[in-house]
């Protein structure tokens, strides 16, 4: 007997073990060769066929999606922390900031598909970047108006400029210096003096 409402099944326990094991050997072997790493050696890691990851996650991107989903959890608290806290607009924007370099340093690499979904809406990742950077606007917009940031920044600029500080930190020349280099040349790009 086959339903006529039209709700989607959930899926089956074969398929969900499936797709944590994908997801689990994708964190390991991104955190270990970057997300340019092979989907074919994730799938042969994870004890699959390559169909099988494809049709969890048709592409790199998706697969980045998922595993940065299960990231967010720390970037929630931190979001929600910041917001507790009682501190101005300018300290409450560089702290969210610095929560999304760490959240895009998560794999060497992932700045740049990152980067690539802010123009591309059809990615994966663009709703999760997108969302990022409306929360940047809403720091930022704070401290316009407190008039601690100037009014000329954009939040994508920020956002983008927190993929740049993530990048750099992963480059060969970058040393311990290199990641709070960068980032206090960018807080004072969007800083009022």
């Amino acid at each position: 007997m086959t339903s006529t409402t039209g709700a989607a099944r959930p899926p089956r326990a074969d398929a969900r073990r499936n797709r944590d094991r994908i997801l689990q050997v994708a964190e390991q072997h991104f955190s270990e060769h970057g997300v340019t790493g092979s989907l074919d050696q994730i799938a042969k890691s994870a004890g699959i066929g390559p169909g099988t990851l494809y049709r969890h996650f048709p592409n790199r991107a998706a697969l980045l999606a998922a595993l940065l989903a299960e990231r967010e959890d720390h970037l929630t608290r931190e979001l929600d922390d910041i917001a507790a806290s009682s501190s101005d607009a300018a300290t409450s924007l560089q702290r969210w900031l610095t929560a999304l370099v760490e959240w895009a340093s998560a794999f060497d690499g992932l700045p740049g598909p990152l980067r690539d979904a802010v123009s591309e809406e059809a990615s994966p990742l663009a709703l999760t970047c997108q969302g990022y950077i409306t929360t940047t606007d809403t720091f930022l917009a704070a401290a316009q108006r407190e008039g601690s940031a100037r009014s000329d920044v954009r939040a994508r600029d920020l956002f983008l400029a927190t993929l740049a500080i993530a990048w750099v930190g992963a480059a060969a020349m970058a040393d311990e210096s290199s990641r709070p280099g960068i980032n206090a040349l960018i807080h004072t790009g969007w800083a009022t003096r």
